[in-house]
Parts: structure tokens; sequence; C-alpha cells
């Protein structure tokens, strides 16, 4: 029960404003944070998947595990005398300002510590500021156009690498099946026209020309179009080495069907993730995509090296009834780095958490990713979040590079 003094004083802090979240936080012995997704339109099932994910997670702080993750071991976190996390979750449906507005509302309404979102880089792009403005930790899994983290923003963190650091992951990967004898001269480049796509495809095309490729096509198309018939009839003109394209889930399974009718079937795909990560597309389009390979930051395979995946995964499926994926471990474990602050900071106010999140400094195997340790520096940016590659063989997914990690080679072309 709140008694009379703790009732005066979060009277007294709400009118100060931003401070009173952490005050009631603290009063009622929970921490609530704010998970802001796309819960419906073209991208709800990444919201679904997302909110399995970010519970997964909750569960493990609340609880008492034997799991080798920052929180697992204490039930509830002890930097707050065991308080529990509580989370509120808001739809912003994919668009930037109703992610602006719903962040907003979280902080001055829910009264959330923290937030953590939001997949689409233009609704993170966006709903940050809001942030920043209230001095609320925004907390980024998935998010990956780099210019996220160059805006000089002190309250924002990403946790995952960004499109800059998987992209040349990926040109690694190229450059080395060139070494090992195979043609690969050309590419082609498709990207939807949000901040995403825009800047993935800058990335790339730089990458590709520094790297000796030739980009025989750079096809731009708008988000959520009805058809891509004449996108992809460019693509085939260009009969590139290699397609790499950078799609969310609708365009995704639209772009495979579109080149199934055609008769487009490129001897390459390396997508960066996005749609290409969301089992929805492999639900509906998997049986054409055998071979296809893209980027990540997560790898279901490795269990056998980090132990903590398999327990995880087992969490996460009895809520998902699915595997993690790459958006969902990026999701969980961002959650994870999240409570972890928390904890250390020993308070809900934002400054305090936004300190104890810019000393982060959690090993790689304290994670259920493939990173050498989740450290951010001045922007923000984990810097230590290495990307894999990984390929779909069989309905299953094979990590095949850096070979350091690698469970398998990789089967080049995937359309001989």
């Amino acid at each position: 029960m709140i008694n009379r003094r703790q009732v005066l004083i979060g009277a007294a802090v709400a009118s100060a404003g931003l401070k009173a979240p952490a005050v009631m936080a603290q009063a009622n012995n929970e921490v609530v944070v704010g998970v802001l997704f796309p819960m419906s339109g073209p991208s709800a099932q990444i919201g679904i998947d997302g909110r399995a994910a970010v519970e997964t997670a909750v569960e493990i702080a609340n609880g008492a595990h034997d799991i080798n993750l920052p929180t697992a071991k204490n039930a509830g976190l002890a930097g707050l005398n065991n308080a529990k996390i509580r989370l509120v979750f808001a739809d912003h449906q994919g668009d930037p300002q109703k992610g602006r507005a719903e962040a907003e509302r979280l902080i001055t309404q829910d009264k959330v510590c923290a937030i953590v979102g939001a997949y689409h880089s233009s609704v993170s792009s966006t709903a940050s500021i809001s942030c920043e403005r209230y001095e609320t930790p925004f907390v980024i899994p998935d998010s990956t156009s780099p210019n996220l983290t160059k805006r000089g923003l002190k309250y924002q963190f990403r946790t995952t690498p960004h499109d800059e650091m998987f992209s040349i992951a990926m040109f690694d990967f190229l450059d080395a099946q060139r070494k090992a004898g195979k043609d690969v001269k050309t590419v082609a480049v498709f990207h939807e026209d949000t901040i995403f796509g825009t800047d993935s495809s800058k990335v790339q095309i730089k990458l590709a020309q520094e790297r000796g490729y030739q980009v025989v096509a750079q096809v731009k198309y708008r988000a959520n179009s009805p058809s891509l018939t004449a996108e992809v009839q460019q693509l085939k003109s260009a009969n590139a080495d290699v397609l790499l394209p950078t799609s969310y889930s609708t365009d995704a399974i639209l772009l495979v069907r579109t080149m199934a009718e055609l008769g487009y079937k490129p001897k390459n795909i390396l997508a960066q993730a996005a749609g290409f990560a969301d089992q929805a597309v492999y639900d509906a389009v998997g049986d054409k995509l055998n071979g296809l390979l893209s980027r990540a930051a997560f790898a279901l395979d490795l269990a056998a090296k980090r132990p903590s995946i398999a327990t995880v995964n087992n969490m996460f499926k009895a809520r998902a009834n699915r595997d993690l994926n790459d958006n969902t471990s990026r999701q969980f474990m961002a959650m994870v780095v999240l409570a972890d602050a928390i904890d250390r900071a020993k308070s809900t106010k934002g400054p305090a958490i936004r300190e104890a999140l810019a000393a982060t400094n959690i090993p790689g195997d304290q994670t259920i990713m493939p990173w050498t340790k989740c450290a951010f520096d001045s922007d923000g940016q984990n810097q230590y979040g290495d990307p894999v590659l990984i390929q779909y063989v069989d309905k299953k997914w094979v990590t095949v590079f850096p070979e350091s990690v690698a469970t398998g080679k990789a089967i080049w072309p995937m359309n001989g």
C-alpha cells in the first residue's frame, strides 16, 4: 500500500513533469517499461512476435533462472529491492508520426521509465526524438539505418549492428566467394523508399564500388506497393550475379511471387534481413527461397556454443509457437540489456538509466548473440555486435559465414 508520504512525493514530482514515472514505479515496487512495435498493419506479425520476445526477457528478469544472462539468477531486479518489470505496449502501425505520438503517450500517461522499439527505422527516428525531449532512454533492438546513431542523441542506444556493419559482412562474404573462384562480378540493388531502404542502398552501392563489383541495377520502389512487376522486369533484364534486396515483409512476399510469375530466378539472393528474416515470409513463399542468404545478428544453430540460446528459444517458443529468428532474438536481447541497466542504475529515473546504459559492458557469452560483447560508443551504438550470414536450406537456417562460427558451407550459386 502507498502511504501518505509516498502520495505527497508522487504529487510533488508530478508537478515537475518528467520525474514522476520513476518515483511512482519505485513506490509500487515495479518498473514500467514501454514497448513500441507495429502491432497492426502490414508488419503486424513482427510486433506480435516482438511482444513474445520482450515478454520472454521479462519472464527471465522477474523470475529466478539458471541461465547465463544478466538479471536471470535473481527473482526481480536486485538493485531495486527485487522490483518486477511491467510492460506497456503501444502500436505505431508503421507510421512515423504515430510512433512519435505513442512514445510521448507512453512517457506522459503510462509513466514508463524507458522504451524499447521500434523495428521500422523511420519510426525509431521520430520516437527517439520524443524520448530525448523527456530524458527517457530509448533502446533500439532492430532498426538498422546507420544515420540513427549519428544525430547526437544522448538517450538513444542501439544494441544491434547497423546496415553499414551488416553490409561490410555481406561484401566480405562475396569477396571470400570470389577468392574461392566463384563468378561474382555484378550486383543488383533493390530497396524500398523509406529511411531503411535508402540508407541501406547507399551503403551497398558504395561498398560495391570500393570492392570492384559492377552495380548493374539500382531499383527503388514504393514501400507497400501493390505491384512490383515493372521493378522485377528491370531486375530480370539486369541478370546480376547477386540480388541485394532490402524489403519489409509484405514487400518481400510480393517480390518473390512476382519473380516466380515472371520466371526470374536470381543466381543468388543476399538479403538485408528485415522481411527476409520474418517467418511469415517463409510460411508464404519459402518454397521459392531455398538457398537464400541473409545477413543476421543471430544464429539458432550456435546453441552448441552458447547453451543459453536453446533455453531461451524453448521459453520463447512456448509463447510464440515458433523459433527465435533474427528479429525476435534482437528484441529479446535489447530488453535484457535494458533490464541490466535499470538494475545497475538502482533507479527508474531516466538520467540514471541513461548513465547505466552508457556504462554497459556485457560479455558475449552472457548474451544469446554471436557478439564479442555489448558495449556502447559515445553515439549509443553497440560496436561489438558481430554480424553473421545465414542460409535458408531445407526449411531451416544454417550459419555459413564467417568461418569461425559457420556450421555449414554455403550453397553457391543458389540457382546454378
